[in-house]
C-alpha cells in the first residue's frame, strides 16, 4: 500500500525527515511514536501532499511515486488524513461538506454520485455507528464544536469516504475516554484486509483500543527502533530516553 524508503523532508530550509524508511502493507495497522519535534506531523503532511516541503527518497503509493501525485488526486486515489486540529469552515454545513466530498472521489473514479435521500441514509447510519447527534450535520463544518467532536466528525468523513490509506494525525488529543472510545471503534470498524492505517501519536492509551500491528519510534526525522504492542507498553513505562 504505502513504501517509503529514505525519505528527506524539510521546510523553510529546517531539515525535520532524515532518511526515513516504512513499509505498510493492505490490511495492516501502524503507530508512529516520538516525542514532540521528532517528525510525526511532518511526515503525515508530507503524504498528504501540502505544499512548502522539500522531499527527496522514494515515496510510494499502490507502486505510484507519490510525489507526482497532486492533494487532489491523492484523495481521490483513497489517501486520507484525519488532522490534528480539524478546520473550522465558516458557511459550510456538515452535510454538504461530507456530500460533495464523497461525490467528488465518485465522479474522479467513474463512478455515479449519490443523490441527497441515499446520502442522507449514509450519514445517519454512520453518524448513529458513532454516537453522534444528528444536529452537528446540519451545523457549519467544525465551528463551535468541541475537540472531541471535531475529532468524531474526522472518522465520519473516513467512514462515508472509506478510504484506502488512512492517516490519523493525533486524533487521540484532547479526547476524554468516551470519545476516544468512539474513535477507536470507528477505526476498528472500518479496518479490513484492503485498507492501511498510519495512526500517528503520543500516547499508549488509543492503542490499547486499536492494537497496532507495528509500533515504530520515529526520533529526529527516521525510524531507530519498531516492535510490536509490546513496544507502546515499554515507551509508557519508561518513556523515550531509554530508547532515543
Amino acid at each position: 500500500m504505502l513504501e517509503i524508503k529514505n525519505l528527506t523532508a524539510s521546510i523553510n530550509e529546517k531539515q525535520i525527515l532524515n532518511g526515513l524508511n516504512i513499509r505498510i502493507k493492505p490490511g495492516e495497522l501502524h503507530a508512529i511514536m516520538g516525542p514532540n519535534g521528532s517528525g510525526k506531523s511532518t511526515l503525515a503532511n508530507v503524504l498528504s501532499g501540502k505544499n512548502g516541503y522539500k522531499t527527496s527518497g522514494e515515496l510510494k503509493y499502490k507502486g505510484k511515486d507519490l510525489n507526482d501525485i497532486s492533494i487532489d488526486e491523492r484523495a481521490q486515489q483513497g489517501i486520507f488524513l484525519a488532522f490534528q486540529y480539524p478546520t473550522e469552515i465558516p458557511g459550510v454545513k456538515t452535510n454538504n461538506f461530507l456530500r460533495t466530498s464523497l461525490n467528488k472521489i465518485r465522479k474522479a473514479r467513474g463512478e455515479k454520485e449519490v443523490d441527497a435521500l441515499s446520502f442522507l441514509k449514509i450519514i445517519k447510519e454512520k453518524s448513529n455507528e458513532l454516537g453522534m447527534d444528528e444536529k452537528m450535520l446540519s451545523r457549519q463544518l467544525n465551528v463551535g464544536f468541541s475537540g472531541g467532536e471535531k475529532k468524531k466528525n474526522e472518522i465520519l468523513q473516513m467512514k462515508i469516504l472509506n478510504p484506502n490509506l488512512v492517516i490519523l494525525d493525533e486524533t487521540d488529543s484532547g479526547l476524554d475516554i468516551d470519545a476516544l472510545k468512539i474513535v477507536a471503534n470507528g477505526v476498528n470498524t472500518s479496518r479490513d484486509k484492503t485498507n492501511s492505517f498510519l495512526v500517528i501519536t503520543h500516547y499508549q492509551r488509543l492503542l490499547n483500543f486499536i492494537r497496532p500491528d507495528f509500533v515504530h519510534v520515529l526520533s529526529k526525522g527516521k525510524i531507530i527502533k519498531s516492535g510490536d504492542m509490546k513496544l507502546a507498553e515499554q515507551l509508557e513505562k519508561t518513556g523515550y530516553t531509554g530508547i532515543i
